[in-house]
């Protein structure tokens, strides 16, 4: 078998391997990899995922933050997923006001200490488009994060590699002490994609 079947055949087993264990997708295993790096979540902390369908970040999150944390789960798509104890949102995760989130969360968020955005745009197959495409999903991500992130929190988001890949790190330095990115093992062999963890929002 050739090499890109076996990126193939690795694919398909992550996919089986979460059907197994009860996730919603494989995507899972990326947070799951950012979470045993760098700590990124805890007991009792509250959590907004952008974009959380089909909502595997969600179930991690859920298991992690537990009963004294909160998980607020956003997209405009259906969130396929069992998410009980987690509060969901159908809307757009850029048009969240402070007054909608306190009336679903009977007042418990914002602020959050943890923002997680694994969104990407839905690609043209032309590679320039689709990153600055990301990249503008990333700063959105970011503008939330200046909303609705405590100080001291962390963000996680998504990027498809680029060439204003280092401005966009720029801006995330501005706004957080510490700037990590990682490609997670369960990355497709032949994606661009690699994940931006921005800890410590400044005051």
């Amino acid at each position: 078998m050739g090499k890109r079947g076996a990126n193939y055949s690795s694919e398909e087993a992550l996919a089986k391997r979460a059907r197994q264990e009860g996730w919603a997708a494989r995507s899972v295993y990326k947070l799951q990899e950012l979470d045993r790096r760098f700590r990124l979540l805890n007991s009792g902390q509250r959590v907004l995922d952008l974009g959380a369908a089909p909502g595997s970040w969600s179930q991690y999150a859920l298991k992690r933050v537990g009963r004294q944390g909160l998980v607020v789960s956003v997209d405009l798509k259906p969130i396929t997923a069992s998410l009980s104890g987690a509060v969901t949102i159908h809307d757009d995760a850029f048009a969240l006001e402070a007054e909608q989130i306190q009336e679903a969360t009977e007042g418990r968020a914002p602020p959050f200490d943890r923002i997680l955005s694994d969104m990407a745009p839905d690609t043209t197959g032309v590679p320039f488009a689709d990153h600055f495409a990301s990249v503008e999903l990333c700063d959105r991500a970011l503008e939330v994060a200046g909303h609705h992130l405590v100080a001291g929190g962390h963000l996680v988001v998504k990027l498809f590699q680029g060439p204003d890949e280092q401005a966009l790190r720029a801006r995330l330095r501005e706004r957080f002490k510490t700037l990590k990115s990682v490609r997670p093992k369960a990355t497709r062999s032949q994606s661009v994609e690699i994940f931006l963890v921005a800890m410590g929002l400044r005051p």
